[in-house]
């Protein structure tokens, strides 16, 4: 069976042009949850060798050049079977020097990675509701002010984690929330993803 493939033999056949496969899901989930899980086979506090994080600063043929926040330098390699994120599912030319990523994939004998999915501009922060507006939510993150933008027919809401939903009506100000979501590079704004957060139940 082709889908039984290791990862590790798909993308190196990937990066060689030889792999067929279109988006990475078939490998494992593009959901920006995600982006947070650690490897099944990695020591509890070890690095994750297969995962790379920071800005991009260079892109050049399908090879992301990324400057890691502990100054690691990562080459990433981007191929068809590779899955980006940026609030939704898209592709490499939306990818800019300046952005923020998180990606998963397999290290190969070059010392690149081959990227099996990855999030641009993907924050997961925890955060006070101080203010609601149309079509914004206000957040407190660390006594700074930050602005989400909710996105029609992307930005979805679970209340009392239940699965979540369009329906942004029930947010309610003072609450405590965690936000998933896209940083817009250089500002203190975010386009919402997923905001997880807890309501009041009224009784009727």
């Amino acid at each position: 069976m082709a889908l039984n493939m290791d990862r590790r033999s798909l993308l190196t056949s990937a990066v060689l042009g030889s792999a067929t496969l279109v988006g990475a899901t078939a490998l494992g989930s593009l959901a920006p949850e995600a982006a947070f899980a650690k490897g099944d086979d990695v020591e509890p506090g070890a690095p994750d060798p297969n995962f790379a994080e920071g800005r991009v600063t260079g892109i050049n043929e399908g090879m992301l050049l990324v400057a890691g926040s502990d100054g690691t330098l990562w080459r990433i390699r981007v191929t068809n079977a590779s899955s980006i994120w940026k609030l939704h599912p898209t592709s490499l030319d939306k990818v800019a020097v300046g952005d923020g990523l998180y990606a998963r994939g397999v290290r190969l004998n070059d010392g690149t990675l081959a990227a099996d999915a990855i999030w641009v501009n993907i924050v997961n922060l925890q955060v006070h509701i101080a203010a609601l507006a149309p079509k914004k939510i206000h957040f407190d993150h660390r006594g700074k002010r930050i602005i989400g933008h909710v996105v029609p027919g992307v930005t979805a809401a679970s209340y009392n984690s239940t699965p979540a939903i369009a329906d942004m009506t029930m947010v309610q100000v003072g609450r405590h929330a965690q936000v998933i979501g896209a940083w817009i590079p250089d500002t203190n704004e975010i386009e919402i993803a997923t905001l997880y957060t807890s309501t009041i139940e009224h009784n009727h």
